[in-house]
């Protein structure tokens, strides 16, 4: 790192780009993942260098950064690149609500904005418990949460935490705690045993088919088909681990679990 805290700071994936806006550290950031969304002006005010699992490696070394933020193994090869030409490289791997909070803190305390990333995570934290606490001992609608379609890949393990907090019940609990998605895949009679009474899904990169989900052999006789309940939660808001499946995504999931037990329970 050339200096401390960095100056200019590359941002390989959406929710290092949110967290640092969110710290009044927006500044910092001199490049940023085409998937970057949040906050919107974000897709006007900094450059884009990347995708999800690849990046123009000339376009990064040209702004000269400080530090590249990257994230999991999928983006492993960019960061050796990086390396390789002499870039400070940090990646995260959260993957479950913990690691977003110490996520959040660690990276504030990067930049120089340690004490404000603590107050936005505490707040999160209490938000979470605020939330569990209104949710307990209701009943709990059995929620399919949909990561891809083909192959079926049912929620990481942030996805099924907050379900649980929005008092849902996850149909595929031992699945959510593979980090890999191809350990989350599950077959179509697998779900027709779950009997989900919501169908969450979020297709990153393309949009949601209820009608193709409704009209797959067998479906109709789950619960969430029979009733209408197939909701889609765009990718940006959930399949981020980072502010925004802590907001807005959650609020998404409680809203579709809150809608399910008012008629599944009524």
């Amino acid at each position: 790192m050339r200096s401390f805290p960095p100056q200019r700071i590359i941002c390989l994936t959406e929710e290092t780009v949110e967290t640092l806006y969110l710290l009044g550290a927006e500044d910092r950031i001199v490049g940023v993942s085409g998937y970057a969304v949040r906050p919107a002006r974000v897709r006007k005010e900094k450059p884009r260098v990347s995708a999800f699992t690849s990046a123009d490696i000339p376009k990064v070394l040209a702004l000269e950064p400080d530090l590249v933020l990257t994230f999991s193994d999928l983006q492993a090869e960019i960061a050796a690149e990086l390396l390789k030409a002499g870039v400070t490289v940090m990646g995260y791997n959260q993957r479950d609500i913990a690691g977003i909070l110490a996520m959040i803190r660690h990276l504030g305390a990067t930049v120089g904005q340690g004490e404000a990333a603590e107050r936005l995570a505490d707040q999160y934290e209490a938000r979470l418990a605020t939330i569990a606490a209104r949710t307990a001992g209701k009943p709990r609608p059995v929620v399919y949460f949909e990561e891809w379609d083909d192959p079926m890949i049912s929620g990481i393990k942030w996805v099924s935490e907050l379900i649980r907090i929005a008092g849902g019940q996850e149909a595929f609990p031992a699945q959510s705690d593979q980090p890999a998605a191809r350990d989350r895949i599950v077959t179509s009679d697998q779900v027709i045993a779950a009997a989900p009474d919501v169908i969450l899904a979020s297709w990153c990169g393309k949009k949601v088919r209820p009608e193709k989900i409704a009209a797959r052999p067998g479906w109709c006789a789950i619960p969430a088909v029979r009733d209408g309940r197939i909701v889609e939660i765009k990718s940006p808001l959930i399949l981020q681990p980072g502010p925004a499946a802590l907001t807005d995504g959650l609020d998404a999931i409680l809203a579709a679990i809150q809608d399910a037990v008012a008629e599944v329970y009524a």
